[in-house]
């Protein structure tokens, strides 16, 4: 088991939902992106996605692709991530930590180099959008051959359907579910079988089942709540850190009360 699978199993006897959090990594700079990393650990993020900036994030809408745009004017790149990564582990941050990222990154990087370090510095997952199941053979195979190499999530959506058994047979960690068609950040505009879908991966998964795309606060996943077990809130996150200067304060207070509404806790 590493960090994603250890945390998922606790709550789960503990009977509550996983929250996770994503945000742009190097905003609003690599020591504000060290911080809030730790305040979103105190605050009670279960896992935390970060993103590691890309100059054509398919997958994200306007609000990431402009957090992924600032973030490059900054001069992050991945061995910067890596590095941020490395720093705070060693300060004491346990979070399990995911990139979320796309393929050409690891390609660049050079696949066996990228996983090998991921192991190194503590990364425990990783979110390849625009990486589809029939071409993660290769990324697979190096995965299985290095020790504490990260968890290879896998992404479905509401077309899946027949696909579904085939893409969650081997999978670990959890299972990203798409919430809606097109890009992140729609605003709880869910897809309209969100019910039925949900349930049928709920029905096929062996591991725990996460929402994700459009969602702000707990209330709007209040009608998925017995078909998942958590969800992740990005574009939203990153909109409201921005608007607060990237207060370490608002993203705990935001963390914090999603949490307690999420789980019934008063």
């Amino acid at each position: 088991m590493n960090r994603i699978e250890e945390k998922l199993e606790r709550l789960k006897k503990e009977q509550k939902k996983a929250f996770i959090t994503y945000m742009a990594a190097g905003l609003p700079d690599m020591e504000g992106c060290a911080a809030l990393i730790k305040a979103q650990e105190e605050a009670g993020t279960d896992i935390l996605e970060l993103g590691i900036p890309f100059s054509d994030p398919v997958a994200d809408g306007p609000v990431i692709q402009e957090a992924s745009y600032q973030s490059i004017l900054k001069g992050t790149n991945l061995k910067k991530v890596f590095d941020l990564v490395e720093k705070v582990r060693s300060e004491g941050v346990n979070v399990p930590i995911v990139f979320m990222m796309y393929f050409n990154t690891i390609a660049a990087y050079g696949l066996a180099a990228f996983v090998s370090k991921c192991a190194t510095a503590g990364i425990d997952g990783l979110i390849v959008p625009d990486l589809p199941y029939e071409e993660q053979g290769q990324l697979n195979k190096i995965l299985d051959k290095i020790e504490d190499a990260p968890i290879l999530i896998q992404l479905v959506s509401p077309v899946s359907k027949q696909r579904i058994p085939m893409l969650l047979q081997h999978a670990r960690g959890f299972v990203y579910c798409v919430s809606s068609m097109g890009v992140t950040g729609q605003d709880a505009k869910f897809h309209k079988d969100i019910l039925s879908y949900l349930e049928k991966v709920k029905s096929v998964s062996k591991i725990p089942v996460m929402m994700g795309f459009g969602i702000r606060t707990a209330k709007d996943i209040e009608p998925m709540k017995e078909s998942i077990d958590g969800c992740i809130v990005g574009s939203y996150f990153c909109t409201l850190l921005a608007q607060n200067h990237y207060s370490v304060d608002v993203a705990k207070e935001y963390i914090s009360l999603f949490k307690k509404e999420m789980n019934g806790v008063e």
